[in-house]
């Protein structure tokens, strides 16, 4: 934290007068002595905070206006509830300064503690989760994943990796292969059977709690394509599993969403090629976001994970037939290749 942290400064004694009001509320006496400490930051301008004391402890999540919105988390969070999915429960908003008291829900992420021993039990929460969400009737007012918007998360590539990280620019052959991958991939997207898309459901999302996962950083949530979450969960930007086990999971999670109603790909083999190709716009937008992280928001940590976007993207490439102009066109930038081995 800087050493003048003027949000921590309005936070500090907002959140002493609701704690006071809680503890008085609830009966449970005089507010403690508590300590206050970082809990998380992200890509954004949000960050979280954790009061504690041995007997309790809650989230402050500081979102300074204009940069951030907490309504979205707000409503999303009380429609995740409504389908039983575990969300931190609101238990003061002052939507007008950006700040939330939340329950806390622990202290270790999916991504803390999975390995290749409790994966099978962990992403079976998940799944569960994420079967439960879609199945949420569309009536929301959210927006859609339509093709402004996946347009606009695929120029963030060659805006920020492509000319900024890497300071050269698309040749004339380049950018047609770039214009005719881009349109593959948002076609793609666009004919999927849509559902309520969480955007992040990855295990750096999901708390080990009671019950399982408990869910988080769900404001950016849209109605979209249906292998979106699906592939966030298996084909993650911040580790990795073995190809022919994520198509197990896949084919799993396939199954159960027939079974249960859930609007997938009539066959598994669409449902496959769905979501490589989604998984696809989803790094080759990352990258662009990593990249906009370092550059302008001086950030650089986010960009030491790209190689395994470039890697996951290689590899479909040459599974998938249509996308060969994309592996010709990152074989075709050197310094691309350099920056990713």
């Amino acid at each position: 934290m800087p050493d003048h942290d003027v949000r921590l400064e309005q936070l500090r004694p907002w959140l002493y007068a609701q704690l006071q009001s809680l503890y008085q509320a609830r009966g449970w006496g005089d507010l403690p002595e508590g300590e206050l400490t970082p809990a998380s930051s992200d890509a954004s301008f949000r960050r979280y905070f954790r009061w504690a004391t041995p007997e309790r402890s809650f989230i402050v999540m500081d979102a300074p206006p204009p940069q951030e919105n907490c309504k979205p988390f707000v409503d999303i969070a009380a429609l995740l509830a409504s389908a039983g999915i575990h969300v931190p429960q609101i238990l003061v908003q002052d939507l007008e300064r950006g700040f939330l008291l939340l329950s806390d829900m622990g202290r270790q992420t999916y991504l803390d503690v999975i390995n290749p021993q409790n994966a099978e039990s962990l992403f079976a929460g998940a799944i569960d989760a994420l079967l439960k969400f879609q199945q949420l009737p569309m009536t929301a007012p959210l927006p859609s994943y339509d093709e402004a918007l996946l347009r606009r998360e695929l120029e963030l590539f060659p805006e920020w990796y492509v000319q900024r990280h890497l300071g050269v620019r698309f040749n004339e052959t380049q950018q047609a292969q770039w214009e005719a991958v881009s349109r593959l991939l948002i076609d793609s997207a666009l004919a999927q059977p849509k559902v309520l898309v969480h955007r992040d459901y990855m295990p750096r999302n999901l708390m080990l709690s009671a019950p399982n996962p408990g869910v988080l950083d769900f404001q950016d949530a849209v109605y979209g394509p249906v292998t979106y979450d699906v592939t966030c969960l298996f084909k993650d930007a911040f580790l990795s599993w073995p190809e022919a086990r994520v198509g197990d999971w896949l084919s799993g999670y396939w199954r159960a969403a027939r079974s249960q109603g859930v609007p997938v790909q009539d066959n598994l083999t669409d449902f496959l090629r769905a979501s490589d190709l989604m998984g696809v716009q989803r790094h080759l937008k990352v990258i662009g976001i990593f990249a906009r992280i370092c550059h302008r928001d001086g950030k650089p940590r986010y960009l030491e994970d790209a190689p395994r976007f470039f890697a996951y993207i290689r590899s479909v490439a040459k599974r998938r037939r249509e996308l060969a102009q994309l592996g010709e066109l990152l074989a075709s930038l050197p310094q691309l290749a350099e920056a990713s081995a």
